[in-house]
This record gives structure tokens, sequence and C-alpha cells, in this order.
């Protein structure tokens, strides 16, 4: 069983990378922007003097990924090697193909942020696949994670911000001092991180209740009985009467908002708040509901 997870993760990254080796052609290189991280580096390299982005890829990448083997964690750097040198790969080999009938121009009346939103939706979505399967997407990932083994106390976004702001400064002198390159990488950075923002989180978002009741019993059944979720039971205090209460946790689906709404109202002597909950993990499922 091990050693099937392990096949298929690999095999999530190394699609990851040939998707957004793809989306690179397709997207990026022929709209004449950069886009985030030591790719887009790479990317400005290659507009100035034809060195392939491909190339520069694994030559930054390897040396990186022997310090983080040696530094930080053996498995997370053989699977960022196995994405960066796949992605680097197709990249390469893409130059050979013809994707004329795909290539997304900005140059030709169409919209000019459309492959830039195209190519950030994609490097979020590539990058949270392969960050749930403790992997990085090479270069910017794994110089964040040498930083903070040695400095583990400081903020990790503060590099990765510096290094996206050199490119997109980067790009108004090497794009014909244009800004308009600027913004387009600009775009791309936000779009990625709010992807992958949202990959990393999980899609399974549910809602927590908290209650302060009297009626902890009655409670309790109704929710489970109508929602079909456990409810968990914790003695508490109160802070004014300094009586004693139940204070009941439950975690529900968000569409069943409105009919835990009802439930509470036939209970006015009962306090209750909700909060966000961006993933849940574990035993969280709806039990049947017995009629």
């Amino acid at each position: 069983m091990k050693l099937r997870h392990r096949i298929f993760d690999y095999s999530v990254i190394l699609f990851s990378a040939a998707l957004l080796a793809l989306s690179y052609h397709i997207f990026i290189f022929p709209n004449e922007f950069a886009p985030a991280g030591i790719p887009g580096l790479a990317t400005i390299v290659q507009h100035l003097f034809g060195f392939k982005v491909g190339y520069m890829t694994i030559i930054v990448n390897i040396p990186l990924v022997i310090i983080v083997y040696f530094l930080v964690d053996h498995a997370y750097a053989m699977r960022s090697a196995a994405f960066a040198l796949m992605m680097s790969l197709v990249m390469l080999l893409l130059d050979y193909v013809d994707l004329s009938s795909f290539v997304y121009h900005t140059g030709n009346g169409t919209s000019t942020i459309l492959a830039p939103a195209a190519g950030g939706v994609i490097s979020g979505f590539c990058y949270g696949i392969v960050m749930r399967r403790n992997s990085s997407t090479g270069g910017t990932d794994l110089v964040a994670a040498i930083y903070h083994h040695y400095y583990p106390e400081r903020n990790l976004l503060w590099v990765i911000f510096a290094i996206n702001a050199m490119v997109a400064a980067l790009s108004y002198f090497v794009y014909d001092f244009k800004i308009e390159p600027v913004i387009l990488c600009l775009l791309y950075c936000f779009l990625s991180s709010k992807v992958s923002d949202t990959m990393l989180k999980g899609l399974q978002e549910a809602v927590k209740f908290e209650i302060v009741t009297d009626e902890p019993g009655a409670l309790s059944k109704a929710l489970m009985d109508s929602l079909g979720h456990g409810v968990t039971e914790l003695p508490a205090v109160g802070g004014f009467t300094h009586s004693n209460k139940t204070l009941l946790i439950c975690v529900v689906n968000k569409h069943q908002i409105v009919e835990f709404q009802r439930i509470i109202q036939q209970y006015p002597g009962s306090f209750a708040y909700l909060s966000s909950v961006k993933e849940t993990l574990g035993n969280f499922r709806r039990e049947k509901v017995k009629k």
C-alpha cells in the first residue's frame, strides 16, 4: 500500500510538471511577460539571450535540490527534483512540437489579461497539488526551505515576495520599458497564489458551531437527528451567573446553517456562534438520520 501511494504521488507530481511546462508554451512564452519566482527570471534570461528556460531550470535546481536533500528533508528534495526535471524535459521537448493551434497570442487583438490569468490558475493548481504531496515546484520553494532551515523564526513570505518583486521590476526594463508586463506578472502571481492557497487549505469547507446551553441533552439529540453530525459536550461555567453550563461543539456542512438556525430557535435559553472551518480531516461525514 505504501509503495502504491508513492507511485501515485510521483505520477501526480510528474503530470503537474508536464502541465505547467505546457502552460508556459501556450500562455507565457508567446505573450512577452515573466511569471513568478525563479522561472520568471529564467523566462527573462530566455527573452534576452535565447538561453532556454528548460536548461536554466535544471541548472538552478540541481544545487538547490542537493542542499535541501542534506539540510532539510530527503523525500521533499527527491520529489522536488522529480518535478523540476520533468518540467525541464517537457519544456525542451515541446520546442520541437507544433503548438500553433493551441498557443494563445495577445498580439492579435485578443484580451491581454487572459494569458497570465490562465497561466496563473494552472500554476496555482499545480503548486497546490504537489505541495499536498510533500513536494514543490522547485526554484523559489527550495530557496525558501533553505532559508527556513537557518532562520525558522522569520516569515518566508518576505523571501518569496522579494523574488517576485524583483521579477516584476525587471519586466519593465526587459520588455521595452512598458508597464504592461509588470501588471501581467503581478496578475499571474496573484492568481497563482490564490488558487494554490485554495488547494492547500482544501475544498471541504465546513462550519463550526459552539453553543452554550442549559439543555445539552435535548439540543444535542435534535442536532444529531436533524443534521446527521456528531456533537461534542464540554462542561462550562457562566461568567456572569457562575452557574454550570454545557458547551456543545458541532461541525456541519455549509448548506446546513439554515437548518441549524431553525433548531437553535427552539431553545431560547441557548447562545451560539459560528466560525469557518477551512478543511475537515478524518471522520467527518453525515450519518444517515433515522426516521
